[in-house]
């Protein structure tokens, strides 16, 4: 396997990353099962299917070659053993509580930049498995293709790459320069342009308006995580009445858990609109080799300061109505494109300042991440429950992620734990908002 340069976004990941910062993403699946030894067996499972899987061999080095000076590159580690990489931990009745502290570790980066902690429970029938993926080495599809390579093997439809397309010579492409000159220059015009276009939408996005005072906070390198669980037939019956999609009403139920959370820790939830970062995937599922990271994202302003839940809805889904009309590649929430213009050095250089002015971009992430629909076994034991966890930008307090998983949509929350040691009453109030969803549509 050769090496693999980082793309742009990658690189920014890689660059932007601290000791009290980390970059990984993460899942914790929690597993049900009669024997009290599952999770020892799933920790020897994990571990030998590991060394069989190559995108785990990988580790991230960087490049100070002429071309690509101040890049990286993802390379294979001759010497990989996966229990560097597997842990088995003693029993615990607290998945959420051991997941959050192991999230605040930051991956080793003079290796692959990935881990597995087998949790086991101590009611003795059931165990958790907590995946650490850097986000330079695997954004949320890729991660979630890694995890699956881990567990009991099913029969997932797979779509046929296309060919590899040969790549002419060096020689053919000096000779073809000249001809490509004017279409470079129109494109070189129109990346600027979009840049532009791009950088006075921040600008615009940040005046006036002043980050939800519970959402940001001096960092303390802490973390916290906790989940939830809703019937996704609740949602759809949401959607049917109220209108909007799936992704609208799920963000509203952010937006009305952070207005009751916000009261009931006696912050006050009046005028609050904090920012809200939804990402776009912008991969093509049918390119023969990955990408890395290819993202872009929607913002929106979250109505958490509106009493009235159908209202909220009907903000949110207005809101993501206008953003899919300007597209994906326009506005304050792709900035990540901007990534694509910086050189390797650029980002080697400006990564920790990058990261620090995530503050004044957004105040939330909240970002989807798909599973597939079919069941998914470790050893034999169903998955009964999986939590995706976002990473935490600098300065930031809360990072919220869902997935729909086998009828039951899935809350991931990630927070520091200085700022939002409350962020349990943050899970149940998600719970409490989409009954109050519910409520309102029956009236």
């Amino acid at each position: 396997m050769t090496s693999d340069p980082l793309a742009p976004l990658d690189l920014a990941f890689w660059n932007m990353e601290s000791p009290r910062h980390p970059m990984h993403l993460g899942a914790l699946g929690v597993f049900a099962t009669q024997s009290p030894t599952a999770g020892a067996h799933a920790a020897d499972l994990l571990a030998s299917r590991a060394a069989a899987v190559p995108g785990l061999r990988m580790r991230i080095r960087d490049v100070w070659q002429p071309l690509a000076f101040g890049g990286a590159a993802r390379e294979p580690v001759p010497d990989f053993d996966p229990l560097d990489h597997v842990r088995l931990h003693a029993p615990t009745d607290d998945f959420h509580g051991m997941a959050g502290r192991l999230m605040q570790r930051p991956l080793r980066r003079g290796r692959p930049p990935w881990e597995a902690h087998v949790l086991p429970g101590a009611d003795g029938v059931s165990f958790a498995v907590l995946f650490k993926f850097h986000h330079a080495l695997a954004d949320g599809l890729r991660a979630l293709k890694l995890a699956a390579s881990l567990l009991d093997p099913v029969d997932l439809p797979d779509r046929a790459p296309r060919p590899a397309e040969s790549r002419p010579g060096l020689l053919s492409e000096v000779r073809a320069l000249p001809g490509r000159v004017p279409d470079l220059v129109r494109g070189a015009v129109s990346d600027l342009g979009r840049a532009l276009d791009i950088g006075a939408s921040l600008a615009r996005s940040t005046l006036g308006m002043s980050p939800a005072p519970a959402l940001t906070s001096a960092p303390s390198g802490t973390r916290r995580t906790a989940g939830a669980v809703l019937d996704i037939d609740d949602v759809h019956r949401v959607r049917k009445s109220a209108g909007g999609t799936v992704n609208d009403v799920l963000i509203a139920v952010v937006a009305g858990a952070l207005r009751r959370w916000l009261d009931e820790r006696g912050d006050g939830s009046e005028g609050v609109a904090p920012r809200a970062l939804i990402p776009v995937s912008r991969r093509r599922p049918r390119t023969a080799q990955p990408q890395g990271n290819r993202l872009s994202g929607y913002l929106l302003r979250l109505p958490v300061g509106d009493p009235d839940p159908l209202a909220r809805l009907e903000t949110v889904r207005a809101g993501m109505v206008r953003n899919k009309d300007a597209g994906s590649d326009r506005g304050a929430g792709a900035v990540a494109l901007l990534a694509d213009h910086v050189p390797a050095l650029g980002h080697r250089l400006g990564g920790p300042l990058v990261g620090q002015a995530a503050r004044l971009w957004f105040d939330i992430l909240v970002t989807s991440v798909p599973l597939p629909g079919i069941g998914l076994k470790l050893g034999g034991h169903e998955l009964a429950e999986v939590f995706p966890l976002a990473p935490l930008a600098p300065g930031q307090s809360l990072a919220v992620a869902v997935s729909t998983y086998r009828g039951r949509v899935h809350y991931g929350l990630v927070a520091d734990a200085r700022a939002v040691p409350d962020l349990d009453l943050l899970a149940r109030a998600l719970t409490a908002e989409m009954e109050t969803l519910l409520t309102a549509c029956e009236v």
